[in-house]
Order: structure tokens, then sequence, then C-alpha cells
């Protein structure tokens, strides 16, 4: 069932919950030391996207630890929140 625009979020209350996500998906060119890789840039990407992805490293789904535990650390308005902001974003 789609969510309804009621339960997208709140992206300025998202923006204060993304602060740890800039740390490493808001910086040009980063590349994660360990493994090296580079960092996916999230700013606008696709709401339904995000709220998935979020919501897989939470369950354990997906298996990079740095963003497991972030999600872990994530209610299910956090991550709505949190999608509903960095999807707002022009990129």
């Amino acid at each position: 069932m789609p969510a309804l625009a009621a339960d997208k979020g709140d992206p300025a209350a998202g923006r204060n919950k993304a602060y740890t996500c800039v740390g490493c998906h808001g910086i040009e060119g980063w590349k994660n030391p360990y493994p090296n890789y580079h960092v996916p840039r999230i700013g606008g990407q696709n709401y339904e996207y995000l709220v998935s992805a979020l919501t897989e490293y939470k369950k354990g789904e997906r298996s990079h630890p740095t963003m497991r535990a972030q999600g872990e650390s994530m209610s299910d308005e956090d991550i709505r929140d949190i999608a509903a902001f960095l999807s707002s974003i022009t990129p």
C-alpha cells in the first residue's frame, strides 16, 4: 500500500536528524578508508528508495556495518523524516 502524503515524514525534522548522514554522504569525492570505496551522494535520491534502504539497514537485510549501525539507531519516523529531507534536496 503506498504511503499517504502525511506518512511521508517531515523534511524540516529530517534536516536535523540527517546531520550524521552529511558527515560521509555530503562530502564531495569522499572515499571511506575501510573498505576503500566511493560514498554515494544521497541528496535528491528518491524518497521510497531511501526509506527502503534505511529500513533494510535497520533490519540487517543490508550488510554495510556503518550503515547498519546508523539504521538500527533510527525509528521508523526518523527514517521517513530523513528520507523526506534528503529527497527534497536538488542535486
